[in-house]
């Protein structure tokens, strides 16, 4: 099915609906014995949550995972580790008027093709944001594995609405630095660019609009070899992952799209040894070649739109009564979604590098 992922041993399967009882995940493959510290899933799942800062929804939910399954006496139990995150804080009503009528931007229309009109459309249903709790669950568990491997995933906001922090040092990363950013009020190297980052989304949402951005994340401690070219590269499973995060229409690798800027004698990364390991003097490829890891650093970018629940009039159609309409949509929203995919697109990376290494 649509919601499922499988990568040689590994599996991950996520249900619910933002407006339903609960949300949740089956992860299938993980072995026995993996030690799990559920504090440090509960502070990942956090940086996720709405925050108080004007950019976020004012939707309040705990994220408190009950693990159902395949964990005990602090590790895993080999068997798939299961866990529901209920939902408390719906406000169905304030979706009282698009039974019918598409919001632009949202898969309303398309998800109602797809499933004979009989899908759940409160809070956009399984296509909202509100599904990433559980991606994010999944991606934290992940994490703590591949740590135990000497692997260290990190993501922060590359943007804000064309506000720009500092990109990661492409050949020298510590995990140092991957530990102060996830404290960090916002995801940035530079704190200084948080100020002006949030005047922009604040002058969108009294403008009854919103603001997207990119997100850079890195993981190191990859060795060399990893994946296979083609059709199961490294991209090609972190790609189909992230893009299950709602709002990500783009991802690049390395320099990705400068690429076709640049000539080849810049482009190729020169290779170097200190007689025990080979490196690359620069990464422009982001750590992979041929869908192989390198052992450099692996970097991607992604972009995120803006948020598409905006109070602004809108032309769209009611699709039943194949009338043209205009809409007001209600309810709570995130001014801009970036800081909060932050983790999100985290999660992905830590899922896709792990089922390579199962």
């Amino acid at each position: 099915m649509s919601s499922n992922i499988h990568f040689g041993n590994l599996s991950v399967s996520i249900f619910g609906e933002s407006h339903g009882a609960g949300i949740g995940v089956v992860i299938d493959g993980l072995p026995g014995g993996i030690p799990l510290d559920f504090d440090r899933i509960l502070e990942f799942m956090a940086r996720r949550a709405p925050k108080k800062d004007g950019m976020s929804t004012n939707r309040s939910e705990k994220d408190m995972p009950e693990i159902l399954s395949g964990y005990i006496n602090g590790k895993t139990t080999g068997t798939p580790l299961s866990a529901v995150i209920r939902n408390t804080d719906q406000h169905s009503s304030d979706y009282g008027n698009i039974q019918t009528v598409a919001r632009p931007g949202h898969a309303d229309y398309t998800g109602s093709v797809r499933y004979n009109y009989a899908n759940d459309l409160r809070g956009g249903g399984h296509f909202s944001g509100r599904i990433t709790a559980p991606l994010v669950f999944a991606g934290a568990v992940c994490g703590q594995a591949l740590e135990q491997m000497g692997i260290y995933s990190c993501a922060h906001i590359l943007s804000i609405d064309g506000v720009y922090d500092e990109h990661f040092n492409p050949v020298s990363l510590e995990p140092d630095l991957f530990d102060s950013i996830k404290k960090r009020e916002m995801a940035l190297i530079d704190e200084s660019k948080a100020e002006e980052m949030k005047r922009h989304v604040n002058d969108a949402r009294m403008s009854l609009d919103s603001v997207g951005g990119t997100i850079e994340c890195a993981v190191i401690g990859i060795k060399a070899g990893i994946g296979s070219p083609m059709f199961d590269g490294i991209e090609n499973r972190i790609s189909q992952i992230v893009f299950g995060i709602p709002a990500i229409k783009a991802i690049a690798f390395g320099k990705g799209f400068d690429f076709a800027e640049m000539r080849g004698s810049k482009a190729n990364d020169p290779f170097v040894t200190d007689g025990e390991t080979v490196k690359t003097e620069t990464n422009n490829n982001g750590g992979i070649l041929g869908g192989i890891t390198s052992g450099m650093p692996v970097i991607f970018n992604v972009a995120v739109k803006p948020t598409p629940s905006i109070a602004q009039p809108q032309k769209t159609v009611d699709y039943v009564k194949m009338e043209n309409t205009t809409l007001e949509i209600k309810g709570r929203h995130d001014a801009c979604i970036v800081p909060r995919a932050v983790p999100c697109v985290e999660a992905a990376a830590n899922i896709a590098i792990l089922s390579f290494l199962i």
